[in-house]
Order: C-alpha cells, then structure tokens, then sequence
C-alpha cells in the first residue's frame, strides 16, 4: 500500500512520472522493511534491518542483452572518434562478438543495434553510468582493453581515439594509472614497460619486482572466469602484456 501512497506523492512533488517512479521505489523499499520485520518477529535493530531490506530493493544487475548492446555502443563510439569508419575496427568487434557470444548471438546483437540504436545519439555518459552499479571493476577494466583493441584494429591508435577512450574510462572511474597500463599496451613509448607496471622508471629494483606481483594479482584471468571466452582471453592477453614488460625490464637491468 506504501508503494502506492508514495508514487502519488512523488508524481506531485516530483512533478511527473519521474516523481512517480522514485516515490513507488522508496515505498516499496519501506513496505519490504515493514513485511521484513513482521517475518522477523522483529529481530535485530530498524535501522538493520531498513538496511538489509533497502540493499535487497536497490540491488541491480544488467541483462546479457543490454551488456552486448551498451558494449556495442561504446565500441561505436570508438569506431567513429578519428572521424572515419575502418572496416578493420568493424571487423575486430564483430569477431570479438562472436567469440565472446556465438555468431547467431552477435549477428542478433548488431541486428538489433543497426535497427534501434545505431542512428540515434549514443551518450557514453549514460551508458557508463548504467554500467558502473552493475558490473566489477575488473569487467571495466577488460571493456576498456576491448576498446582499445578496436582502435588498434586499423594499425594504429590516434590521438581523437586515446581522448574518447580517456573520456570513458573516467565514465567508468577507471583511476589514471590503471587507464596509462592499459593504454601503453597499445601505445608503445620508451617507458611503456614501466607505465604497464604501474611505476616511474626512477623505481627500484625491489619496487619492480612488487609492482609484478601487485599486477599479477590484479589482472590474473581468474578474476574474470564467470566471463565469457572473449574476456576470459582479454584477461590472458593483459597478463602476457604484464609478464612481457617485467621480462623486458629485467632484461634492460639485468635483474
């Protein structure tokens, strides 16, 4: 019944159906609390037990649908940030698709976005924000090598494309340094090896052989094995670019 109190007066104060949607939430969250500690016999403190029933309301997951469409978006987004279409950045995410899906379930997913999405404005600020309260980190992470795959597809990664990419990780709280190991992946300087790491080539030995360890734990393919295959040898490829840049300086000093 609260629910129902609270989209009538959330239509008035919020002026709208908007209003409406947030005033149905919270009463719904209030009568779960209210069913909650009627099952309970009113066991542990209201304010636990508002909090349990509340995180339960709000808990939010995204769909394998809308996870394929937000991805396409993005890479979209990517494939048109230097201002031209390569057909190799088309065809290194539609592989990926497949890979990651099954050819019948990427052919539906670029079906679907041709047909409803592809000529309507796509905000990466939506999507990201969409995305961050239902994915982990480490799916940002290896979205992000994904993209970044796209826009090394054609030879080379632009200057436009590093920006839109750095754009998006900032969408998606990626901290800078994890978004400079990511990108020197791709983009190869003199210090990339120490960029991937994480540490100033000024580092010591020591601190080298660390920053590994400390990169090894955070890109390690486990950490994405309920992913699909695609991401699941995304995460492998970040470990192998992790593991070529310690070789590499350990051959430079050598350690």
């Amino acid at each position: 019944m609260i629910k129902y109190i609270g989209a009538v007066v959330g239509y008035f104060l919020g002026r709208g159906f908007f209003g409406a949607v947030i005033g149905y939430f919270l009463g719904s969250a209030v009568d779960m609390f209210m069913d909650q500690g009627k099952k309970t016999g009113q066991g542990g403190s209201t304010g636990q037990r508002f909090k349990t029933v509340f995180e339960q309301a709000t808990q939010q997951s995204v769909s394998p649908g809308d996870f394929e469409l937000n991805l396409l978006s993005l890479a979209s987004i990517v494939i048109k940030a230097d201002g031209k279409v390569s057909q190799n950045e088309l065809d290194y995410a539609r592989q990926y698709f497949v890979r990651a899906y099954g050819k019948e379930r990427a052919n539906a997913t670029f079906r679907t976005f041709n047909t409803v999405i592809k000529d309507r404005e796509i905000s990466a600020t939506r999507i990201c924000t969409y995305l961050n309260s239902r994915t982990r980190y480490e799916v940002r992470l290896q979205i992000l090598h994904f993209l970044f795959g796209i826009a090394q597809a054609d030879g080379q990664v632009s200057q436009p494309e590093v920006n839109v990419l750095g754009t998006i990780a900032g969408y998606f709280r990626i901290n800078h340094q994890d978004f400079e190991s990511i990108k020197n992946m791709f983009v190869k300087k003199a210090d990339s090896a120490y960029k991937i790491l994480e540490i100033d080539k000024s580092a010591s030995n020591d601190e080298v052989k660390k920053a590994f360890r400390t990169m090894v734990k955070k890109y390690h393919p486990d950490k994405l094995m309920d992913m699909d295959e695609a991401y699941r040898a995304g995460a492998e490829e970040k470990f192998r670019n992790v593991q070529e840049a310690y070789e590499q300086i350990q051959r430079e000093r050598g350690m």
